[in-house]
């Protein structure tokens, strides 16, 4: 299924996608793809008056570890594209986001699906990327998923702007010709690190991976969860994302 442009529709279409979306990312890790001793968790935000997640005890487990078991990943670093080292508010305050627990209740990783509503205001664009920071200085591994276009606080895309907080390199992040969205993992290990998969309207996402210590991670099913997702829209709504036409009364 390729992925759409979310452009062409209100904001909240994409909120009720989103959070659908969220909910099955949230079960196929659960159902197969999490190791034991740890949850995936859907936690809605709550603006700027949202708990302070970071305050939690980072968990950083052995590579020894029995608790590994099943469905870690532990294969070569993940090949994406680029890898780095060294009213729409409202829809974007009330956006869930997944948060990966350890069994005593430490955040070990966050998965963000960007909204529109968090690059419609400066504020709310500095709140995204200011939450994002913190993830990634406190040690919580963090996946972030933007199907929305470059905006003037963003020109060269999301990840850039988290990434250059990090690292001054001389080569910055360009959108390859014909893609301008992103999907961007990062390690906030010891050496923090930055996987980075650009996409376009029209491709389908690769599973991008979620890290769950610094040498392990497990594979996130992006494009299956989107699918199952888009299956379930009303046929009148998914015509209505397709064309940017709302259907005429009696259409419905």
């Amino acid at each position: 299924m390729p992925v759409h442009d979310w452009t062409k529709v209100y904001s909240g279409m994409f909120h009720d996608f989103h959070q659908s979306w969220t909910i099955r990312i949230k079960d196929a890790l659960n159902s197969s793809g999490l190791p034991s001793g740890m949850t995936a968790l859907v936690e809605q935000k709550m603006g700027s008056k949202e708990p302070d997640l970071l305050t939690v005890d980072q968990w950083a487990p052995r590579d020894d570890d029995a608790s590994y078991g099943g469905g870690l990943a532990t294969m070569a670093p993940p090949s994406t594209r680029v890898v780095r080292k060294s009213s729409k508010e409202f829809y974007s305050d009330l956006a869930n986001r997944i948060v990966v627990k350890h069994r005593l209740g430490r955040t070990v990783a966050v998965i963000e699906i960007v909204s529109p509503g968090n690059k419609d205001s400066k504020r709310a664009f500095k709140e995204f990327v200011d939450k994002s920071l913190q993830f990634i200085t406190s040690g919580v591994h963090l996946l972030v998923v933007d199907l929305f276009p470059p905006t003037k606080r963003d020109p060269h895309g999301v990840h850039r702007v988290i990434w250059d907080e990090f690292e001054d390199e001389d080569e910055l992040f360009e959108f390859p010709e014909g893609k301008d969205r992103i999907l961007a993992s990062y390690n906030s290990g010891r050496e923090k690190a930055a996987y980075v998969e650009p996409i376009a309207i029209g491709d389908a996402m690769r599973d991008m991976p979620l890290y769950l210590s610094d040498s392990y991670y497990v594979p996130v099913p992006l494009e299956a969860a989107y699918q199952t997702t888009w299956s379930m829209m009303q046929k009148e709504m998914q015509e209505y994302v397709k064309s940017g036409e709302l259907p005429k009364p009696g259409e419905m």
